[in-house]
């Protein structure tokens, strides 16, 4: 059951942070570090649908024990951000695309989906709210992170019947700070991320606490992210980290910039779908493949694979410079990052800065 119409009770806070601890906090943000005023939240009860939505002020929360998040994980997010714009507004970027991938998360996890216009009303008001909270230098942004876990206490196994959506909101510094730096990569033969029929197409948390051991073990092996392989076979490239992967073949205004295609094992990435069209617009051909480690290697060999990069909310593009594996080693180009993926780096930060224009409608103007 759903509520197309929800009304949102607004309850602002009466102690909000001083605006000189404020602009402390925003001066060095990091990123995940500090966290706006208030948060918006809207309860889903079985036969009485969404219903108790309110922004509030931002405060601990109280479990129960046997709260069945705990034990069985019902629990999806989603990454957002909204920037401010050369003209002085505040837009978030695609959130009705966050929104539907949200209620396909919830949908693979049997909970119940929230509408894609309250979605994006809840993160409206947050960030007209805690205005003061969204950056206006740079790559600054304010990151939010909407989410819900089931309520209910009990230990049977089986959907729970009460939920809780929360947005939360944390202003974010530039990724890379000291400018942009490629990562390396670690190819993960020994754990995978998702088998087909599984959740790799869903954004819940136990993919994340699942990719855990395969990242320590990348740093153990002196490579900063670990890139995911399919889970028969251990060769066909999927993911990095939490992000999704990029490869330019051939180089200037002939390549063409491919990624894996979605199998239901990858996450559907909203950065990714916008550099397919971004991708286009500079002029660059684009395909979804089905790529293997040999097919990288030797690529990278030849010459014929001249950049790769991941792509995500947190750091838009990300630059691989040298990959590791049990049995081999290699750097990509230069190890530097590539001309194309940076020119694909500044052309989205330029659409969602307001710096370029918006061609396919992707900023949603919040005020």
């Amino acid at each position: 059951m759903t509520t197309p119409d929800i009304t949102f009770d607004l309850k602002p806070s009466s102690r909000p942070l001083a605006d000189a601890e404020r602009e402390a906090a925003l001066a060095d943000p990091g990123f995940g570090r500090h966290f706006t005023d208030h948060m918006v939240t809207i309860r889903w009860t079985e036969g009485r649908g969404w219903h108790d939505a309110q922004l509030e002020p931002y405060a601990p929360l109280q479990l129960d024990p046997a709260n069945m998040t705990l034990h069985y994980g019902q629990a999806i997010f989603e990454g957002l951000k909204a920037f401010r714009q050369d003209d002085g507004s505040v837009a978030l970027f695609r959130p009705d695309a966050n929104a539907r991938r949200f209620q396909r998360s919830a949908r693979r996890l049997a909970m119940p989906e929230l509408p894609e216009q309250t979605f994006v009303e809840a993160c409206d008001l947050l960030v007209k709210q805690d205005l003061a909270w969204v950056p206006g230098v740079g790559e600054q942004s304010l990151y939010l992170r909407p989410f819900m876990f089931a309520t209910e206490v009990g230990l049977g196994v089986r959907p729970a019947n009460e939920y809780l959506f929360i947005v939360i909101a944390s202003p974010a510094g530039p990724y890379f700070p000291g400018g942009v730096k490629p990562v390396s990569v670690w190819l993960s033969e020994e754990y995978v991320r998702a088998a087909a029929g599984g959740t790799g197409e869903a954004k819940c948390a136990g993919n994340y606490a699942a990719s855990l051991v395969a990242q320590a073990e990348a740093a153990r092996h002196g490579c900063e992210q670990v890139v995911w392989l399919d889970a028969v076979e251990h060769r066909w490239v999927e993911e990095m980290g939490g992000m999704n992967l990029y490869f330019v073949r051939g180089t200037g205004a002939d390549a063409t910039i491919v990624t894996p295609e979605l199998t239901g094992t990858l996450l559907p990435g909203i950065t990714r779908d916008s550099l397919l069209s971004v991708a286009a617009d500079l002029g660059y051909g684009t395909a979804e493949v089905r790529l293997s480690t040999d097919d990288w290697k030797a690529g990278n060999a030849d010459g014929s694979i001249s950049e790769v990069f991941a792509c995500g909310t947190a750091a838009a593009i990300t630059p691989v410079g040298s990959v590791k594996s049990a049995r081999a080693q290699w750097t990509i180009g230069d190890g530097q990052p590539g001309e194309i993926t940076m020119r694909l780096r500044e052309a989205l930060l330029a659409i969602q800065t307001g710096r370029a224009a918006d061609p396919h409608g992707w900023l949603h103007r919040v005020v």
